[in-house]
């Protein structure tokens, strides 16, 4: 049985908190009328969200069929560049603007997200949730449009970094070195700790790839 008509502008939103979440991982092909069943809109509103989607590179063309798109290592390595350079903007920008209660909602993140780091598929969205804060507590409407972008893109990794051995509990270190650094109002100190962040991300994620080619070898 379809869910509760939802209004058909959701239909793209619907279609990418599924894919954000992991309900639709790269590879997986998406029906215009399996979806419309799935989240209770019609056709039309799923066939526009898919041809959005399409536009934003989320969806690749498999044939006649659209599916989720995957990133090469060409493509994962260009985006953590641009990632690496908008979150240290972000985080700079926090320490400028952020009021003291946005600073008290990132430390109170951090030490509420400290329980999650055996749980890689929780701690990621705890990590979405952590920096998103951090993009608007940038107070830049235009950063945060394209940081939400490239964390849309992010989504179409099929494995989250914070699930290698050891990783969450230093990404949890290296959170907690990020909100001292917007507490203390130290602008460099916090962009530097952000992408010192993200650069330690992608080598994770790096050996990674590396080691599950090494299996499939």
């Amino acid at each position: 049985m379809s869910q509760t008509k939802q209004p058909q502008t959701d239909a793209y939103n619907l279609i990418l908190e599924a894919i954000d979440i992991g309900v639709f991982k790269p590879g997986d092909r998406l029906v215009e009328s399996d979806l419309a069943d799935r989240f209770g809109v019609s056709r039309t509103p799923i066939r526009e969200a898919l041809q959005r989607l399409e536009t934003q590179s989320l969806l690749e063309r498999d044939g006649r069929s659209l599916i989720v798109a995957s990133l090469d290592h060409n493509q994962m390595a260009e985006l953590y560049v641009v990632r690496r350079e908008l979150e240290g903007l972000a985080a700079r920008l926090a320490a400028r603007h952020a009021n003291d209660e946005e600073v008290s909602v990132l430390r109170a993140m951090v030490s509420a997200d400290n329980a999650l780091v055996n749980d890689p598929a929780a701690l990621s969205r705890a990590n979405r949730r952590f920096h998103k804060q951090i993009h608007l507590a940038s107070h830049n409407r235009y950063l945060v449009q394209q940081l939400d972008l490239v964390h849309r893109t992010m989504a179409l990794m099929a494995t989250t970094s914070l699930a290698a051995q050891g990783r969450g509990e230093i990404a949890q270190g290296e959170h907690d070195g990020i909100v001292k650094a917007i507490e203390a109002r130290d602008e460099p100190g916090a962009e530097k700790a952000l992408k010192d962040h993200i650069s330690v991300a992608f080598m994770t994620r790096l050996q990674q790839d590396a080691s599950a080619r090494e299996r499939s070898g």
